[in-house]
């Protein structure tokens, strides 16, 4: 048995000096901690508060700006809310008596140390927020950015990665509907890794983690707790990477998705039986977080005896059980009368279970270790009521002279050899190229449920077999967008997302969010997260979608190089039949090709820019979210009506990217003509090709549903023109008058990238 630092110590010796700084904690954040209690304290009350003042954990720097989220609502972002933010995950109403709940997290720097376990421990954490809402998990999604793809060490990272996001959710039984994979130099020591998991419930199932009722007892139930993740989240979350590469090894769980799902199972039947009260998931911070956030959340008080938790590592001292982040745990409030049944329940599934503690009146997280008391903390002081900060706040030096730079003057191609060669080296740049070596890996059909997948725009689950309902998935960012301009760039992720759902023929419902960026000691970081907040509130706010709930990650930088901005955004939609559903290429012989919106110049940003110039300035494209909601309506309409066999929408890459996913999504080849974009909206073939203007989506309609779909534009006030028609028999993109690519030479140029890099296409 280790010796713990009492209270009673504590007391006796004030001057006895604390590891605060080693912790993550400031020094007047230890002076707060002492004003608090009125006394030094214990080293398990500071290793509970280091955790969860941590900047992964209270959101120190990031509350006075998140705050907007629930401040710029309307009445419309709340009439199907069910669970809004502050709860583990957020809750939506999507009929027929269904919630859907979701929510995305990052795992960024355990990811970067120990990719495999970092990435495979993240999905583990998300979906452990799912099952806590009362939901059964359904699927995940994954949100990856990696560093240059010829960089040596971007390949361990990207192997151990995808390796450990495939084997959690394969094993776990879960499909992975969806996500982005991006590869960019300044990601190189700071990779992203956002995972995301949706879960379903019915709307009397729904429960909420607190610790109400006195004398309830308080179970810790799952994996036995070790050594692993000690300080995760507040010595490996909360800081950057230092130039000397991968640090920190024993601040990264380790994952038993066998063990996970298990606790699925044995959670739902727990919930079935209505045997909890509430349960929470131990993840970032683990016990510290748990008990502490139960408690604040119930009636305020909370007694554990902490030597009771089962550890796998007897030498583990009170404050490592306290600060570890081992994996497979949960923490339930039981009525005593339903103990003897909840026990019942965890032993047919073989979970180890034990009784820590009770539900009191006090007011007071009181902890005990071999009858020592060792912690006795008001539990609002470490869960709810920590720091708050105003970061200073500094317009960046050197964004008027990027902005100015824009990519007008960079020359464009009007040949159509030219023109050939850059929709090539486009479409099989490492970012543009087919994921297919990804997701190749992972299960896209377990469950039987899916509706689409990749390489749709969307994800789409059913949820009721009986009536076909079911809803979409996308998520988005462009860090490079929101280098130029974090406002516009974060209400163009959010326009992308917002328009991959509508594509699928779902009505987008509801936003969740993951908030990527450098350091919050660096003023210019702290004016891009501003600036990207704000954007996103106010776009959220005009398209009537609420923010559920989400992420930030701070400290995303290697030394003083901060990473791009990135904003991840996930929009959820609704479909009351998966049977409509719209996949993005077409299938069929002699459809109208259309495209709907207008082009202009717009390649500042752009993957053209990128790849054919390496060039970054100027500004990012115009977002009219108006025109947004528009074309979302219209492709709902157009779904309802079955006018549109296919729908994609154009973005990174603009239409030469949309028309090669196009036609490799089936096989089916296509005759398209420029003429008419560029006389109508004024622009060079180029631009017509690789502009990224937004509101825009290219749709295959079958000819007799033509002079309808027309129709249906014009009412609504969409700019349709008509580019192509589908054309199964020439096996070829034939971009007329300027330049014709066979399929088989597009899919060995979009196919290949990966698999150059990392090996074969694994499943390929």
């Amino acid at each position: 048995m280790s010796i713990a630092d009492t209270v009673e110590n504590a007391i006796a010796t004030p001057e006895r000096e604390q590891p605060y700084e080693a912790l993550g904690l400031k020094a007047d954040e230890y002076a707060k901690i002492r004003e608090i209690l009125g006394r030094r304290p214990t080293s398990g009350e500071l290793a509970m508060y280091s955790v969860m003042w941590s900047e992964h954990c209270s959101y120190k720097s990031s509350k006075i700006y998140l705050r907007q989220f629930g401040q710029k609502v309307s009445p419309a972002m709340k009439k199907n809310l069910m669970v809004g933010m502050g709860e583990n995950a957020g809750v939506v109403d999507v009929g027929e008596g269904w919630a859907v709940t979701f929510k995305v997290e990052s795992h960024n720097h355990p990811s970067y140390i120990e990719p495999f376990q970092g990435a495979a421990t993240g999905v583990g954490g998300i979906v452990r927020d799912i099952i806590s809402m009362g939901a059964r998990p359904v699927a995940v999604m994954d949100q990856l950015r990696f560093g240059k793809i010829d960089d040596p060490d971007t390949a361990r990272v990207v192997h151990g990665v995808t390796s450990g996001i495939s084997f959690y959710g394969n094993c776990l039984g879960l499909p992975n509907i969806g996500g982005e994979t991006y590869f960019d130099p300044v990601y190189q020591g700071n990779p992203l890794v956002n995972a995301l998991s949706v879960g379903v419930l019915r709307h009397e199932d729904l429960h909420l983690a607190n610790a109400r009722g006195v004398g309830n007892k308080v179970v810790l139930f799952g994996a036995r707790t070790g050594g692993d993740g000690i300080g995760g989240a507040s010595i490996l979350a909360s800081d950057t990477f230092s130039a000397g590469g991968p640090t920190k090894r024993p601040a990264v769980q380790v994952g038993d998705p066998f063990a996970e799902k298990v606790l699925i199972e044995c959670c739902l039947e727990l919930f079935a039986g209505e045997l909890v009260e509430g349960i929470q998931d131990l993840g970032a911070a683990g016990i510290s977080c748990a008990t502490s956030e139960l408690a604040s959340n119930g009636d305020g008080g909370m007694f554990i005896e902490l030597e009771k938790v089962l550890l796998r590592d007897p030498t583990l001292t009170a404050e490592e059980i306290l600060m570890s982040e081992s994996q497979e745990r949960m923490m339930a409030v039981v009525r005593p009368e339903k103990l003897e049944g909840f026990l019942a329940v965890t032993a047919k599934w073989d979970v180890e279970t034990s009784v820590l503690g009770e539900v009191t009146d006090t007011g007071r997280l009181v902890i005990h270790w071999h009858g020592e008391e060792i912690v006795n903390v008001e539990p609002r002081t470490v869960a709810v009521d920590g720091p708050v900060y105003e970061r200073p706040v500094a317009y960046p030096a050197w964004i008027d002279a990027l902005q100015a730079d824009s990519a007008a003057r960079l020359p464009r191609a009007t040949e159509g050899a030219a023109l050939r060669d850059e929709f090539l080296r486009v479409v099989g740049s490492p970012n543009m190229a087919s994921k297919e070596w990804i997701t190749n890996q992972y299960d896209r059909y377990v469950l039987g449920n899916t509706a689409l997948s990749f390489p749709d725009d969307g994800g789409m689950i059913r949820v009721d077999e009986e009536s076909g309902l079911g809803f979409a998935l996308a998520t988005d960012a462009n860090g490079r967008y929101c280098q130029l301009d974090p406002y516009r760039g974060a209400q163009l992720a959010l326009a992308e997302a917002f328009r991959n759902v509508a594509v699928t023929g779902a009505v987008p419902v509801a936003v969740s969010d993951c908030l990527n960026f450098g350091s919050p000691e660096n003023p210019e970081v702290m004016w891009q997260f501003s600036k990207a907040v704000e954007g996103l509130a106010d776009g959220c706010l005009e398209l009537e979608i609420p923010v559920t709930g989400g992420n930030v990650s701070f400290y995303n930088q290697t030394g003083s190089q901060p990473i791009h901005p990135t904003p991840v955004v996930a929009v959820l939609g609704v479909i009351d039949d998966v049977a409509r559903r719209i996949p993005s290429g077409w299938q069929d012989e002699g459809s109208n090709l259309y495209l709907l919106g207008t082009t202009r110049a717009e390649l500042d940003g752009s993957a053209w820019a990128g790849v054919v110039h390496d060039h970054l300035g100027g500004l990012p494209p115009e977002v009219s979210l108006e025109a947004e909601a528009t074309l979302a309506e219209l492709l709902r309409a157009a779904a309802l009506e079955g006018l549109i066999d296919s729908a994609h929408d154009l973005s990174d890459g603009g239409l030469a990217q949309t028309l090669a996913e196009g036609v490799l999504r089936f096989g089916v080849g296509a005759r398209v003509w420029l003429d008419e974009i560029v006389s109508r909206d004024g622009v060079t073939a180029s631009d017509a090709l690789f502009s990224e203007s937004t509101a825009r989506v290219l749709v295959s309609v079958p000819r007799e549903d033509d002079v309808k779909f027309r129709g249906l534009c014009e009412g609504r006030g969409v700019p349709a023109l008509r580019i192509g028609v589908t054309d199964a028999e020439s096996g070829s993109l034939d971009v007329q008058g300027l330049f014709e690519v066979p399929l088989a030479e597009l899919a060995g140029t979009h196919r290949s990238t990966l698999p150059e890099h990392f090996g074969p296409v694994v499943g390929g």
